[in-house]
């Protein structure tokens, strides 16, 4: 670090030694963390009114990871990438899987698309159509064939299947044949997988979706058995939506599996993380944090055991400035929460000192992280800054030869 930076971490050190925080044991839980990528953040994307078209963006699967290696190779903390199908359906897994390795990634949760076939208009696994209903279970069942081609040990499941009219569909019918899919498909996982059940309160179906909240898919995991779990998506909540308190809920009935991390600011708006409401990310890694001292080792396990993914869609930015932005921030605020004074936090909570308990998370969430995350990327021979790195490194001149959206061979 410069002369500049060594001062200013000593002086962040001396301060936190002060607080009675124990950095050795903050630094570990940073190096950690790990961030999933998904290859569909890498592609071109856009509204309900138009996809953009940018220059460079991956030609195939293996661009993707070629993309998505750059991002770990700047941060050190995203090296699984989640692959959805059909969109990144390869005719030989097999190979995928050794082209990731060879990039220094490994493949992480399967996504089934049960969104974009004419078929799935008005669902897929809820569909009136037994025969659509049948097609959709196929493709659950496909892809946790995938699964076991590629190493993967999640299913990453979000359903776009609802309705736009009172009466357009049978509500009950439609339940049951959900999970009556969800349990055919959890028969078909191995042992060492997990399934992550999402939810979304609206869109594309504004009468009603057939999972619509946190509480239909931990019932639905509850049915199915312990290798099911829910999967938060931070955008896909009402406004004003306690998201961390939906947190330490799951996180208790030891039925939090994973995060789609974006940033919402009024519905799922699939920007990049932290950028609308940070102080809201850091509260969610309280919970979890707070989680990992918990007296019951099924929460602990639970907290410790969360798949961490980014599933944002920018539609403006370029694409690989705007993940690393997302994993500076996920760390920003990551750090932040490791800095909270538990002890001090819980005696003014007992004390129902309620002025004191909140200035306790608040001070540890105004602390400048700066140097501590300056120092752990030196520490790990990563770049101080990644995003300026990243901006200096030439890579993204390097894949405009691949042409505009995608299509210059």
């Amino acid at each position: 670090m410069s002369q500049w930076s060594d001062r200013a971490y000593a002086l962040f050190e001396e301060q936190q030694r002060d607080r009675g925080i124990d950095l050795a044991w903050v630094k570990e839980k940073l190096v950690r963390l790990q961030i999933e990528t998904p290859s569909w953040g890498y592609g071109d994307s856009g509204t309900r009114f138009k996809v953009f078209q940018k220059v460079g963006v991956p030609r195939n699967p293996y661009e993707k990871f070629d993309d998505a290696a750059e991002v770990h190779r700047l941060t050190g903390a995203c090296e699984a990438v989640a692959i959805h199908i059909p969109w990144d359906k390869v005719s030989d897994y097999q190979e995928l899987k050794s082209y990731a390795e060879s990039v220094g990634l490994k493949i992480g949760a399967v996504n089934p698309n049960l969104f974009q076939d004419d078929d799935y208009m008005l669902g897929s696994v809820t569909n009136a159509n037994a025969s659509i209903r049948r097609k959709a279970v196929d493709h659950l069942l496909e892809c946790v064939d995938i699964m076991k081609q590629v190493g993967s040990n999640a299913l990453s499941l979000w359903f776009a299947d609802g309705t736009n009219y009172p009466g357009q569909g049978h509500l009950r019918r439609r339940k049951r044949w959900l999970q009556e899919a969800l349990e055919e498909t959890y028969r078909a996982l191995s042992p060492d997988m997990k399934m992550l059940i999402e939810y979304k309160f609206f869109e594309p179906g504004f009468y009603h979706t057939d999972v619509a909240d946190w509480g239909m898919s931990f019932q639905a995991a509850q049915k199915l058995g312990p290798q099911a779990e829910v999967l938060v998506d931070t955008g896909h909540h009402a406004l004003g939506t306690n998201v961390e308190h939906i947190v330490s809920y799951l996180l208790d009935e030891g039925k939090l599996g994973g995060f789609h991390f974006n940033s919402r600011k009024y519905a799922d708006d699939d920007l990049i993380v932290g950028s609308s409401n940070p102080y809201e990310l850091f509260l969610i890694f309280y919970q979890i944090l707070d989680a990992h001292l918990d007296e019951d080792v099924k929460v602990r396990e639970t907290a410790e055991n969360i798949a961490y993914m980014i599933d944002q869609s920018h539609a403006i930015e370029p694409k690989i400035p705007a993940m690393i932005r997302s994993i500076c921030n996920i760390q920003t605020q990551y750090a932040k929460a490791l800095l909270i004074n538990h002890a001090e936090l819980k005696e003014k909570q007992e004390n129902n000192d309620v002025l004191g308990a909140e200035n306790a998370l608040r001070t540890a969430f105004e602390i400048d992280v700066t140097p501590l995350l300056l120092a752990v990327r030196e520490e790990r021979g990563l770049p101080p800054d990644p995003m300026r790195a990243f901006l200096e490194s030439g890579y993204q001149e390097r894949i405009a030869k691949r042409g505009v959206g995608g299509s210059s061979w």
